[in-house]
């Protein structure tokens, strides 16, 4: 084989690699938060004010986060298909009835799942508390969720205290940052 063979015979390999770091790039730029939704995420962090959603709640009223300033407010992103949504849900409904007196809302905020689903899953596990359906997952883009369930724990002047990606979580978590917010 001649030296000219053997880098011929690399030419593919060769652009292969060009190709793929090509198409990494041209992902990276296409891929990139841009305009008003960048500015959003930059707001959904502790110590920022959680950003306004305006969805459908499951009983057809308008919900907005808004409307619920002077009041604590448990944000849970979730979904009836991911299981540590579905493990937490218990608690989430009696930190509601437990805590509804104190100015406590528990608010979930189901992702891309239409009515009837949520509305079936409800019931069956006999839940009570506000769900508001955000079917675009705009919402879930407002808030950086990339991961379900995501809980934040918003104060009654509507600032983000804290944040939880993942759970299930436990009762007594929940109970014990809806405290700290009810002591702020």
């Amino acid at each position: 084989m001649l030296k000219t063979d053997v880098a011929y015979s690399r030419l593919p390999i060769r652009m292969a690699m060009v190709v793929v770091l090509v198409a990494g790039l041209v992902w990276t730029w296409v891929s990139r938060p841009v305009g008003s939704f960048t500015e959003s995420v930059s707001a959904a962090r502790i110590g920022a004010v959680a950003p306004d959603l305006s969805l459908q709640g499951l009983d057809g009223r308008p919900i907005s986060l808004k409307a619920l300033r002077g009041k604590s407010v448990v944000l849970n992103f979730w979904a009836t298909w991911c299981p540590p949504c579905r493990a937490e849900m218990a608690a989430m409904n009696q930190v509601q009835h437990d805590l509804a007196d104190q100015g406590v809302v528990v608010l979930g905020v189901n992702q891309l799942e239409d009515e009837q689903t949520v509305s079936r899953f409800m019931q069956a596990e006999g839940l009570s508390f506000p769900i508001a359906l955000d079917q675009a997952g705009v919402a879930a883009q407002s808030y950086r969720v990339g991961a379900l369930p995501t809980t934040y724990f918003i104060d009654r002047n509507g600032t983000i205290q804290d944040v939880v990606f993942g759970g299930p979580l436990a009762q007594a978590l929940i109970e014990s940052k809806v405290l700290s917010l009810l002591s702020r």
